[in-house]
């Protein structure tokens, strides 16, 4: 009895001395000054781009903050927009080091996130937050560095398709989209049935009345006017639409879809139709297929004809190599133009 009261009694003693080291160590635990940021400098710049995803975009060192004792140190790199105060920062990466390495493509999707527009030079503030333990305590910042930085981005620019099709609600509106970042030359295929506008997305990306937007100059010959009076219009159907903002001319083009070639019944003189789905937005057929190769193509002539997506950027191509089925059988064929200028299609043995 006596030895189990003389083992509590010592675990009792040696808990009490790991307590009062405990607090020790909290209590003498205390930030010592500020700490500031080594590499970049105020004023660096850097462009990025989509083709060196892995190059570094951001390369940080800084000295080390000071608590009055050892310990580890937890650094968070953060971002913001300048002149935004860091009231919303964005946290890069964190790390027990005192440098840090932020590949391009990651600190691209953060300055964008932040605020900063593809293609064109703008500034960002870079700090450092310190803290010890967790959760996180005794935080302190480095002086802040303002960064250059020109993002890109690889999403297409878009025009909204509002109108009598779908209840004249632009952020639910079918969309055109551009060949490629700046460029304004939009197309799309949009089944309509009246009057329609063409809506331009403010700066976040929405669409919305108040936004820039185009109808019909009043000469219904296909020419635009920004806020023109006039809805462009068309009967009811599926039609490619285009239009430039820059030229302001657009067009709408009827289509009716089929596919065509030596793998399907009618070879290659003679499309085999497909019908238009309008809760899928796709054209749809069943086909008795054999072995070979085909395309599809619009109005039975080939005109507007897609084939393989030869360039590999996820979109079929117009007037593209031919597509070469291996299997015979009954397919279910679908072709979806819904996306713009993100064609794609598929065959499904039934």
């Amino acid at each position: 009895m006596k030895r189990i009261l003389k083992s509590v009694f010592l675990l009792s003693l040696f808990a009490g001395f790991t307590a009062c080291e405990d607090e020790q160590d909290l209590r003498f635990l205390e930030a010592k000054g500020d700490f500031a940021i080594l590499t970049p400098t105020t004023g660096d710049a850097v462009i990025l781009g989509p083709e060196t995803p892995l190059n570094p975009g951001l390369t940080l060192s800084w000295a080390a903050m000071d608590y009055g004792t050892p310990t580890s140190i937890n650094y968070a790199i953060q971002i913001d927009k300048a002149g935004d105060n860091f009231d919303t920062p964005v946290t890069l990466t964190s790390t027990t080091n005192t440098f840090a390495t932020i590949l391009s493509d990651v600190l691209n999707g953060a300055v964008v996130s932040a605020g900063l527009t593809p293609f064109t030079q703008g500034a960002i503030e870079v700090r450092i937050r310190a803290s010890v333990g967790e959760p996180a305590s005794q935080e302190r910042f480095s002086d802040v560095v303002t960064y250059l930085v020109t993002p890109y981005s690889t999403a297409l620019p878009k025009l909204a398709v509002p109108g009598n099709h779908q209840g004249w609600n632009p952020p639910t509106a079918p969309q055109l989209a551009a060949s490629g970042f700046g460029e304004t030359d939009f197309e799309g295929f949009v089944y309509l049935n009246g009057g329609f506008k063409f809506v331009a997305p403010d700066q976040a990306g929405n669409f919305n009345w108040g936004n820039t937007d185009y109808g019909d100059d009043g000469s219904f010959s296909g020419v635009l006017a920004e806020s023109g009076e006039s809805d462009c219009s068309a009967t009811a159907g599926y039609y490619r639409v285009r239009a430039n903002t820059t030229t302001l001319v657009y067009s709408v083009e009827p289509t009716t879809w089929g596919i065509v070639g030596s793998a399907t019944p009618g070879g290659w003189d003679a499309s085999t139709a497909l019908t238009y789905n309008q809760t899928t937005k796709k054209w749809e057929g069943d086909v008795q297929m054999t072995a070979g190769a085909y395309k599809f193509r619009a109005n039975n002539a080939w005109t507007i004809n897609l084939g393989n997506d030869s360039d590999d950027d996820g979109s079929m191509n117009f007037d593209g190599p031919d597509i070469t089925l291996a299997e015979g059988g009954n397919y279910r064929v679908v072709l979806d133009l819904s996306n713009p200028r993100a064609y794609t299609y598929s065959l499904t043995l039934n």
